[in-house]
């Protein structure tokens, strides 16, 4: 994937942190009808673009930008993540960059927000940010977004806190994020724990922090591979039919993830499905379409099987594509769904 060059935007203020914003398209950079916050296009806006809204922001950082893409971000891959996480981890090195934001569109925000939570090697800040309504929307709420993450960005106090989001005054840790609403500018919640603090007037102000192993404490990184594993994730209802759990298999799946109802349970059809695939070493992990929770050892659920804990199914696959690089031993990998 071809990256284009930092930008430097200014004259460098020695007095001020150095933020490089990395963009990768979204509604934050969309265009549609004037005042409208629906039917736009997203990703039109270059990095450059982006930063020149956000009023105030070369008052409080150096900006140095880089467009890793410029696409919806239903359309990001893990050829993006890998490239972006590169990105960070080679730029982290020079002692001149104090953090780092991504502009990203919010429908998968959160699992590159988890993704990058796991892999980059650094404890300087990194903070994704995107938009509820296009550029041209009235009220448009990217500007905002984005001079409070790179403000966060700049900060010494988010220094070595794991990867996090910045959206409606909000700071999220990246593994706990989630969207919540398709159309509220306040999109994104932490569920059952709470946000990590505010942004206000340009400070962060910080109560909560994760327990989890992230960034520079786990085993995963992305120096030594350019692709990640087939990961399915299956939705459970009722009547679902379990034959889609085979179709998952021989369409390739090294692993499954089950959006189980309640507590990551599924039909005696569907236990059974999986009983008979054991001996295909596909690891499927249990989670919940829930939204909040825990999925706790049952001893009705058999096959080779993990539990999520309290990770949402999307989530649940961005841990588990980056544990098959290591393993696919359902004990080592259970171990990792603990950890992280």
């Amino acid at each position: 994937m071809t990256i284009e060059p930092i930008d430097a935007y200014r004259e460098i203020d020695p007095t001020l942190p150095t933020v490089v914003v990395l963009a990768t398209g979204g509604t934050i950079a969309g265009e549609g009808s004037i005042g409208k916050a629906t039917n736009y296009r997203p990703g039109q806006l270059d990095v450059n673009a982006l930063v020149g809204m956000a009023e105030g922001a070369h008052d409080i950082a150096n900006v140095r930008a880089v467009q890793i893409c410029n696409v919806n971000s239903d359309d990001i891959t893990a050829e993006h993540w890998i490239a972006l996480a590169r990105a960070i981890d080679e730029m982290a090195a020079e002692p001149d960059i104090d953090g780092f934001v991504i502009t990203h569109g919010t429908d998968t925000l959160d699992e590159t927000a988890y993704f990058l939570n796991l892999v980059v090697k650094t404890d300087k800040p990194v903070v994704l940010t995107g938009a509820m309504r296009p550029a041209t929307a009235t009220s448009a709420d990217g500007p905002m977004n984005l001079l409070q993450s790179i403000a966060l960005a700049g900060s010494p106090q988010a220094r070595g806190r794991g990867v996090m989001v910045v959206f409606s005054d909000g700071i999220f840790g990246g593994r706990d994020v989630r969207k919540i609403s398709t159309f509220q500018t306040d999109a994104f919640s932490a569920s059952d724990f709470g946000c990590m603090g505010y942004m206000i007037d340009g400070e962060p102000h910080f109560y909560n922090t994760s327990s989890k192993a992230h960034t520079t404490t786990t085993e995963f990184e992305v120096e030594s591979i350019d692709e990640l594993p087939k990961v399915a994730v299956a939705y459970f209802a009722i009547d679902a039919d379990p034959a889609l759990l085979d179709f998952l298999v021989e369409s390739g799946a090294r692993g499954i993830v089950i959006a189980g109802a309640g507590s990551g349970c599924y039909s005696k059809a569907w236990n059974d499905r999986i009983v008979a695939l054991k001996d295909t070493g596909v690891p499927v992990v249990r989670s919940s379409r829930i939204g909040a929770g825990m999925i706790t050892h049952d001893d009705a659920y058999q096959g080779n099987l993990v539990r999520s804990n309290d990770l949402a199914p999307q989530k649940a696959a961005v841990l588990l594509r980056l544990a098959l690089t290591r393993t696919n031993d359902p004990a080592e990998i259970q171990a990792m769904f603990d950890r992280y």
